[in-house]
Order: structure tokens, then sequence, then C-alpha cells
């Protein structure tokens, strides 16, 4: 094996799109339980934005991107489940902006036959969190119902079409009367326009009984007003803060709302072990490929204008998934 010379993008210093850096770097061989992967395209998460401001702190420089896939390109020792020419994905481990990475071979899954590369790319960590949402963080079942806010978003459309297809009834947040056909089309029953009063309508669609669960992964101007949408017992499920973050609250309010759950789930303590990871993703590409999830990769960038990307993303400017393409 020998090294190999690549293109990254690199953060020096945190701040706006205009820190991200197209560099040159040399790649080295893979170590010990190592893969080199060469990625076909890189997802577009708003995690990234967090890294790239600092509100998620990180070691400086760094390469951003946590969402992959392409083919390995050479191993270390010691690496079984993965081959020379494996087509793989993954989501976590950050770097992923880069043509050419260096990556711990038990974080990758391999991809079915019937699920391409960019389709990948726009769909592990969006459609591993589905998974966690409705799968283990509050399990939704067949005549449930349930609140999703940014539902036209890239994790939005991936719970709707998944929460659709379990037997449950959504209602979708979304901000305009297009992203609402859009949501519409991907499953969500009962989209929600900015201008309505989304705690009124879930009212008005449950006859008052309200909701057992809330995904909300916009936050600060939505997660007081969620609260209100919920059943005694009911879960808040705060993912995000597309909006901000939220306030500080006190638990005795949690109480006085019916005596509510909350909780903040992270992906990455849901895929852990490689048995998680494994698990999660058996289901997540069984559904890609049964066509039971649409992947809707609405914009692509090359890799080297992520600036151009990040930009669009932060103005509510995309929908579904965004791949950065290498």
């Amino acid at each position: 094996m020998t090294a190999t010379v690549a293109n990254q993008i690199r953060i020096h210093r945190t701040g706006g799109p205009e820190v991200l850096a197209w560099e040159s770097a040399e790649i080295p061989d893979p170590g010990p339980g190592e893969v080199r992967l060469r990625h076909a395209a890189v997802g577009l998460n708003f995690i990234d934005v967090y890294h790239r401001t600092g509100y998620y702190p990180l070691p400086l420089p760094l390469t951003p991107g946590v969402e992959g896939a392409g083919t390995v390109e050479a191993v270390g020792a010691g690496v079984e489940h993965v081959a020379v020419g494996d087509r793989v994905a993954y989501a976590g481990p950050i770097g992923a902006y880069a043509e050419v990475r260096l990556i711990a071979a038990d974080r990758l899954v391999q991809l079915p036959d019937g699920v391409d590369l960019e389709d990948a790319a726009a769909v592990t960590l969006k459609g591993l969190t589905a998974h966690m949402l409705l799968r283990r963080t509050y399990r939704v079942e067949p005549g449930d119902t349930i609140l999703v806010h940014a539902a036209a978003g890239g994790v939005g459309l991936l719970v709707c079409q998944w929460a659709a297809d379990i037997g449950a009834t959504v209602i979708g947040t979304v901000s305009t009367a297009a992203k609402a056909e859009l949501a519409r089309s991907h499953g969500c029953h009962h989209p929600i326009t900015g201008e309505q009063d989304f705690v009124a309508e879930v009212d008005r669609l449950t006859g008052g009984a309200k909701l057992p669960v809330v995904y909300d992964s916009v936050g600060k101007d939505t997660f007081l007003r969620s609260l209100d949408c919920l059943r005694p017992r009911g879960m808040m499920v705060s993912f995000g803060q597309s909006s901000g973050p939220v306030e500080p609250i006190a638990p005795v309010l949690l109480s006085q709302k019916g005596a509510l759950y909350l909780t903040r789930p992270t992906l990455f303590a849901y895929i852990a072990s490689r048995a998680e990871l494994e698990a999660a993703s058996v289901e997540l590409f069984a559904m890609v490929a049964s066509n039971k999830l649409k992947v809707e990769i609405n914009q692509r960038f090359a890799l080297r204008d992520a600036a151009e990307a990040h930009r669009a993303l932060e103005s509510r400017a995309t929908t579904g998934s965004t791949v950065l393409t290498v």
C-alpha cells in the first residue's frame, strides 16, 4: 500500500461558512483496524454547522462532516468485515468532507445492491436518526398519532414515511405551502404551515386527546408549545435546535403539564456498539431498498463548494437531503 494525496475541507478557526477552506493533504496507509475510504458523496447535516461555528466545540484544525459513502481503497491489519472494493457507508466519525479519508472499520456498514452510494450518503445519518426516534426512543405503533416538526427536512421526510408505513397518523409542521405538499407526498397526513397555530391544530385533529409523542428538531421556537400538544405521560423528544437552543426549564413544569417525559437523544449513544449499528442499518437499508423510504436528494453541491451548501442550509433554502459530491 502507498499513501495518497487528496483534497479536503479544513476549518482552522470557528465562524461563518467562509472558514471552510479547500486544501490538499496526504492520506497515509490505514493502521490496524482502519480503512482508507474513497468517498463518492458526503452528507450535509446541521451538526456540521454546529461544529463549524463552535456551538459543539471540537479541537482545531478539523475536517468536518459526519456522514459519507464510498468504496474501500485499502484496509489495515485486523480488518475482517470489509474488504477492498466494498461499497460502504457510515454516520458518526467526523472527517467526511474529504475525497479520501481514514476511518475505523468497525464504524462502516456494507450497502446492499439496491442502495446506491449517493443515496447512502444522503440517508445514513438521517435514516439512522429516524430509526432511533421511531423504534427506540419512543416506539411508534399502528394507530398512534404523532407530531413531527420540520416535516419537510431531511430527517422529517424520513420520519413521516417510516411512521406512515408503521400505521401511524402523522401531523407535521412546515414553513410554507410548498413544503406542506412535499411533506404530504411523503406520508405526512396533516401538514401545518407556519401561519397556523400548531397547538390548536393538534387539539382539533385529535379531538382534544392530544399526542403520545412530539419529535422536535427546531428547538427554541417550538419547544414550550410542543409540551401543550402532549397527553398525560406523553414524551417530548428534543433532538435539535435549528431555531436556537431551548432555554432551561424547571422540572416541575413537566409535572404541571401532565407528568410528561422529556428526552434529548443523540444517535451516537444508540449505535455505540457494533451490534446496535448493524441492527439499525439492516432495518434502514431494507426500507430504502424496498422503496418504503424514498431518499429525496433535492440539492447537490461539489465538495469544494461546501460553504455555499452551508449558506443554503442555514437560510432554510433546502428541502429533503443535500449531498456534497466528490
